[in-house]
């Protein structure tokens, strides 16, 4: 099991913006006017990270959003939809009604022309209970592992956390977390990541004197170089990155705000595990209240074979 995914699935926003049904739990929100040159700035932004990942080798799949219904978030599909090597596609309940409205009823016909998928484990139907769980947003996966992080909060439901580890085969481990307000911290990836050979984490988030060390030491004990974040990395979107594989090996992808917040020393810790993919992201980051890990949806599906045997198609 490799950690970083060989491909990705995007969602090219038509109506992008400032998302009211999820700010008061998302303090990285800003507002904007927003209108038509909200919507360019957003899509120009998306269409340069594609670039950035097909100049590196990595297989994208990017699929167009619809402008109605409105869809301020849809350019984060990682929060409804997770997929993984043994053929699973999870598709998650999101806590902002106006945010399930993204997820696509045809996604496994979008994705099995291509890939194989074995299972769908279908968790929407807690939303009637007001459960959620949304997506690798909540959930931070070591798949080498198979250990998942996930911060509780509104939209992380604790009990669902742990079932989903009993369904997909992950111990989990639950903690809490406060942001210098006093609120928990939206999603698990906005201050953590783990490669293959690297994590980030902001420990100084953690609540609990306990969990603050042991997190970051069963990351050091499984193997990896773990660079510490303070909050205002965590702020610059310094821990909302991604490693991929691609060709040449692992490849990481960050925005350039978090890149710049990281400083040298993080920088080098980085280029000693991979390729990194900077990628121009200030309006998605700054209005959307999410970065570029979130825009990623991996692809861990074993590919359909061709009439001839062989691997589905090439990047």
């Amino acid at each position: 099991m490799k950690q970083g995914a060989q491909a990705v699935f995007l969602v090219r926003p038509a109506a992008f913006g400032f998302n009211q049904e999820t700010a008061s739990s998302n303090v990285f929100q800003t507002p904007s006017p927003g209108g038509a040159d909200l919507d360019c700035k957003s899509r120009t932004e998306f269409d340069g990270l594609v670039r950035s990942l097909r100049d590196a080798g990595i297989r994208v799949l990017v699929t167009e959003d619809s402008p109605l219904p409105p869809k301020p978030d849809a350019v984060f599909p990682n929060n409804w939809l997770s997929t993984h090597e043994d053929g699973s596609l999870v598709l998650y309940p999101m806590q902002a009604p106006n945010r399930r409205r993204e997820r696509r009823p045809g996604i496994v016909s979008e994705l099995g022309d291509d890939f194989k998928i074995r299972r769908v484990v279908d968790l929407t139907h807690h939303e009637r209970a007001g459960r959620y769980l949304e997506g690798t947003g909540s959930l931070v996966l070591d798949h080498i592992g198979r250990r998942a992080y996930a911060a509780a909060s509104i939209r992380t439901d604790p009990d669902l956390a742990r079932s989903w580890g009993e369904t997909m085969g992950y111990q989990v481990e639950v903690f809490e977390t406060r942001d210098a307000g006093g609120l928990p911290i939206y999603h698990t990836n906005v201050f953590m990541a783990i490669g293959t050979g690297w994590a980030v984490i902001g420990s100084d988030l953690i609540q609990g004197a306990s969990d603050r060390l042991e997190i970051p030491k069963r990351l050091r004990d499984s193997g990896r170089s773990v660079l510490e974040l303070s909050p205002a990395q965590v702020a610059d979107f310094a821990g909302n990155i991604l490693e991929l594989t691609a060709p040449l090996g692992p490849a990481i992808v960050i925005s350039r705000r978090g890149l710049r917040s990281l400083g040298p020393r993080g920088r080098r810790l980085l280029e000693q595990h991979g390729q990194i993919i900077p990628v121009a992201l200030d309006v998605i980051e700054t209005v959307g209240g999410g970065g570029v890990r979130c825009m990623l949806a991996e692809i861990f599906l074993p590919p359909q074979a061709d009439s001839r045997g062989g691997a589905g198609p090439p990047p």
